[in-house]
C-alpha cells in the first residue's frame, strides 16, 4: 500500500491528542500527513515513511525488504513537492535526523552558478524581479534585496486561509526581527495596499506590509521592475502562496496554501542565511 497525499487539513485538537506520541513529533506535517503516519504505525512490516519541509510525506507498506520500502516512501513523497524528502521512519525505527532536516534547501548555489540560473520560479531558478513599494510608497525591486535571505508571501485581505496563517507568519518574523540578513516581503494581491494594511492594523499583526501595486480585484497582474507586468497565476497558483530566496536571489523552498506551522523555519532560514550567498 502506497500513500502519497499531501493535503493542508487541519483536525480538531482534541483528535490530535489522540494520535500517538510518536506521530504528534513529525516536524512541518499538518494534521492529514500525522493521520497518515498512525496509519502507517499500524500498518505490515517492511515500511517507511518520508517527509519534506513544506508538509508533503509519503510510506509504503509490505514491501520484500526494509531498503525497497525506504526506495518507495522517498519516490512517493518526492511525487508531491519540488523539495528534498528525508526519511522519518522505517518499520518501527525513527530514523528522522533532526540535524539534516533544516539543512535540506541546501547545498546552495555559489555565484558563479547562480548568474546562470534561469528566470522562474522553481528551486534553483531566479524568482522575477518584482517591484515593490514599502508601506511609505518608497518603489524599489526585489532584486536590491540580494545579499539577504527573503521570504516572499503572497496574499490577500479578503483570503480566508491568509487571514488565518498571518499570526503564524507573525510569531517567524518576531523570531528573525533582528536580523539583518532575513528579509519578508508581504505582496497583496488583488486588492489595493490600503485595504490589506487596513486589515492587518485591525488584527494588530506587526509584519512588513509591502505593495505590489495591485489596483483591486480585477487586477491579477504584478508589475516588475523593468516596466511590464506578470500574471499573478504565474507565481502563485493560488492565494496564499510562499518563497524563500537564497542570498542570490534563487528559489530554495515553495509553497501554494498555508504553511503549516510557520515558526519550524526558523532554522531553515537561519541556515540559509549562514550558508548561502557565498
Amino acid at each position: 500500500m502506497t500513500q502519497t497525499m499531501m493535503k493542508s487539513l487541519f483536525l480538531p485538537a482534541a483528535l490530535l491528542m489522540a494520535l500517538p506520541a510518536m506521530a504528534q513529533s513529525l516536524p512541518g506535517l499538518p494534521a492529514a500527513g500525522q493521520e497518515a503516519y498512525r496509519d502507517y504505525q499500524n500498518a505490515t512490516e517492511q515500511r517507511a515513511f518520508a517527509i519534506a519541509p513544506g508538509g508533503a510525506w509519503g510510506w509504503h507498506a509490505g514491501a520484500d525488504s526494509p531498503d525497497l520500502a525506504e526506495d518507495q516512501a522517498l519516490a512517493a513523497c518526492r511525487s508531491n513537492t519540488r523539495q528534498k524528502c528525508l526519511l522519518y521512519a522505517r518499520n518501527n525505527d525513527v530514523m528522522f535526523n533532526a540535524k539534516a532536516w533544516s539543512t535540506l534547501w541546501g547545498p546552495y548555489a555559489r555565484a558563479s552558478e547562480a548568474v546562470k540560473a534561469p528566470i522562474g520560479t522553481k528551486p534553483g531558478q531566479r524568482m522575477p524581479d518584482l517591484n515593490i513599494r514599502d508601506a511609505q510608497g518608497k518603489s524599489g525591486k526585489l532584486s536590491a534585496l540580494q545579499g539577504k535571505v527573503v521570504v516572499i508571501h503572497f496574499w490577500g485581505s479578503w483570503c480566508p486561509p491568509c487571514r488565518k496563517e498571518m499570526p503564524e507568519l507573525e510569531k517567524l518574523y518576531r523570531k528573525l526581527g533582528d536580523r539583518h540578513d532575513v528579509a519578508f516581503v508581504l505582496l497583496q494581491v488583488r486588492e489595493p495596499f490600503a485595504t490589506a494594511q487596513r486589515w492587518a492594523q485591525d488584527q494588530k499583526l506587526v509584519l512588513p506590509l509591502a505593495d505590489s501595486g495591485s489596483q483591486g480585484e480585477e487586477d491579477t497582474n504584478l508589475r516588475l521592475a523593468d516596466g511590464k507586468t506578470l500574471a499573478d497565476r504565474e507565481i502563485a497558483r493560488a492565494f496564499p502562496t510562499s518563497y524563500v530566496l537564497d542570498k542570490h536571489g534563487l528559489v530554495v523552498f515553495s509553497h501554494v496554501g498555508p504553511v503549516h506551522d510557520w515558526p519550524q523555519y526558523e532554522a531553515f532560514l537561519r541556515d540559509a542565511a549562514a550558508h548561502s550567498g557565498k
